[in-house]
C-alpha cells in the first residue's frame, strides 16, 4: 500500500514537472527558430541562447509549482545546483544538435527541428532525474516548524 500513495506523488510531480517543461519547450523552440532563421545566429549558439531563454521560466515554474515543498537546502545553494544542472542540460542538447548537423550538413528546417525536438526529449528525463534528486531534494521544513 505503500507504493500507491509514492506512486500517485511521483505521477503529480511528473505532471507539474511536464507542465512547465512544455511552456519552457515551447520558448526554446521559437526562441531557437528566431536566432536561427530571424537573426542567422549558428545553430548550435542558436540552441544555447534559446535553452538560456526558457530556462528562467522553468526555474520560477519548477521552484514555485513543480517542487514548491522540496528543497532543503538554502536559496542560493539552489540556485547554484540549478544553474549547473542546466548548464550540463544546455550542452547536451547543443551536442545532440551539433552531431545532428554534423550528420545531416543540408538539413532543411523540418529535419533540424526534429533534431532539436529529439535533443529536447533526451534532456527532459536527465532534467527531472537531476532537479528530483539534486536541485530540489528533501523536504522544506514548514514554517511553522521553524517559529516554534
Amino acid at each position: 500500500m505503500t507504493r500507491h500513495p509514492r506512486l500517485r506523488r511521483l505521477i503529480g510531480l511528473s505532471s507539474r514537472f511536464l507542465t512547465i517543461g512544455a511552456i519552457s519547450t515551447l520558448i526554446e523552440i521559437v526562441a531557437f527558430n528566431i536566432l536561427l532563421y530571424g537573426m542567422h545566429v549558428d545553430g548550435v549558439w542558436s540552441k544555447i541562447f534559446a535553452s538560456l531563454i526558457a530556462l528562467v521560466n522553468a526555474y520560477f515554474g519548477n521552484r514555485e509549482w513543480t517542487f514548491k515543498n522540496r528543497g532543503k537546502h538554502g536559496r542560493m545553494l539552489e540556485v547554484i545546483l540549478f544553474l549547473i544542472v542546466n548548464g550540463v542540460c544546455t550542452l547536451l542538447g547543443a551536442g545532440i544538435v551539433g552531431l545532428g548537423l554534423w550528420l545531416f550538413p543540408d538539413a532543411g528546417p523540418l529535419l533540424v527541428n526534429v533534431i532539436n525536438l529529439v535533443s529536447i526529449g533526451i534532456v527532459v528525463v536527465v532534467r527531472f532525474l537531476l532537479y528530483h534528486y539534486v536541485v530540489f531534494r528533501g523536504v522544506r521544513p514548514s514554517r511553522v516548524a521553524e517559529s516554534d
